[in-house]
């Protein structure tokens, strides 16, 4: 039997089983009457042991510390005449799938794949005069794992906009690394345009650029360093990546883990928590981009490329509910309220309303492997 504990909460509550200062049980051989304790015996000293944690000890959801293999990503192509129904379905049970014959060619990704290996083939200080830390943009590391006997960095990752832009004049060409974020974004905004019109949202959502903001997030995965992904999770509507070989990615949902691996050529699309208040609960969530699962002695390298479809730091995250205006609204912008309308009429709110830019400083700042961020907005 084993269960899984939040380490930076749950183990203070927990009596010292094995430290040094507890004493040590008797020993069978001082016995006098010694015997084999049984099964049933252990049993009983467990159920012991749980009746007398402290009453308010709060469990968090059980995760596994290896994934649990996951079926085969559900596969949709844009010509499919039920792709819509077939999105939300996906949306609403899983939160993630794999889209088969776009438009993004594969020579593309391979290229844009080259550029972003360059980037880490700079030196630390190129690395930061050319994409200076500007949150959430530019170029970022984990400290802790900066300096390696090898000479690389762990944890290290770029955060890039659409232009791809850098603030110094370099031979650095990023050329088809620009057209492939740019293909990407294209193509998330699109399937936000369609999971809108599936779920009954204006249908224009996805066809304003100004609502949504895209991050392109490029991090170089190492052996046996999958845990968390690089640069933290920063929340996003729908994040998009191209397979460009065969490989198994690990997924964080609410739940746990799961592994996937889309076949090569296809793009994984993910669905974030932004999605899911937007949806009012109706969708399923990946939490933070898809992590490589690399395997203990895999000395190869690889480059994952995200392209996340997100928000402008001073948006704010409410449900879109359909609107039904009653005779109490105030005709406040702000006053939520005046979307009152009959209790038959109106679809009850399971979030409320929060600010986009505070909630992605703290989502990107602080560890949430365990507890959903989200908890704190649910009503």
């Amino acid at each position: 039997m084993s269960m899984a504990f939040s380490t930076h909460k749950q183990h203070q509550h927990l009596p010292n089983l094995c430290g040094a200062t507890a004493a040590p049980p008797p020993t069978p051989s001082a016995q006098p009457n010694h015997q084999t304790v049984t099964s049933s015996a252990a049993a009983d000293a467990l159920s012991n042991l749980l009746h007398r944690l402290p009453p308010t000890l709060s469990l968090p959801k059980r995760r596994s510390s290896t994934s649990a293999t996951s079926p085969p990503p559900p596969t949709l192509s844009f010509s499919d005449p039920n792709f819509n129904h077939l999105l939300l379905s996906s949306g609403s049970e899983l939160g993630f799938l794999q889209l088969t014959n776009h438009d993004i060619p594969s020579q593309l990704a391979n290229s844009a794949e080259t550029e972003s290996l360059s980037l880490f083939e700079l030196t630390r200080d190129q690395k930061e005069s050319c994409f200076p830390k500007n949150w959430p943009l530019g170029f970022d590391a984990d400290d802790d794992d900066e300096e390696e006997e090898d000479g690389d960095g762990k944890g290290e990752s770029f955060c890039l906009d659409t232009e791809c832009s850098t603030e110094t004049t370099t031979d650095l060409s990023l050329t088809s690394l620009r057209e492939f974020t740019r293909a990407l974004e294209k193509l998330g905004l699109k399937i936000i345009d369609k999971l809108a019109d599936a779920m009954g949202f204006d249908n224009s959502i996805g066809e304003d650029p100004t609502r949504f903001r895209s991050l392109m997030w490029i991090s170089e995965g190492f052996h046996g360093d999958h845990d968390k992904p690089s640069g933290g999770f920063y929340p996003y509507v729908i994040g998009l990546q191209y397979q460009i070989r065969c490989q198994k990615y690990s997924l964080l949902k609410d739940s746990g883990s799961v592994s996937v691996s889309p076949q090569v050529d296809s793009i994984m699309v993910t669905l974030g928590d932004i999605a899911q208040v937007w949806s009012n609960g109706k969708l399923s969530k990946v939490r933070g981009r898809p992590m490589a699962c690399l395997g203990d002695g895999n000395k190869s390298r690889l480059v994952s490329m995200s392209l996340l479809v997100t928000l402008p730091c001073n948006s704010r995250v409410t449900p879109l509910l359909p609107e039904v205006v009653g005779e109490e609204g105030t005709g406040d912008e702000d006053d939520e309220s005046q979307v009152c309308g009959s209790k038959e009429e109106q679809e009850k709110r399971l979030f409320n309303s929060f600010s986009f830019e505070d909630y992605a400083w703290r989502v990107y700042n602080e560890c949430y492997l365990f507890n959903d961020p989200l908890d704190k907005y649910r009503i």
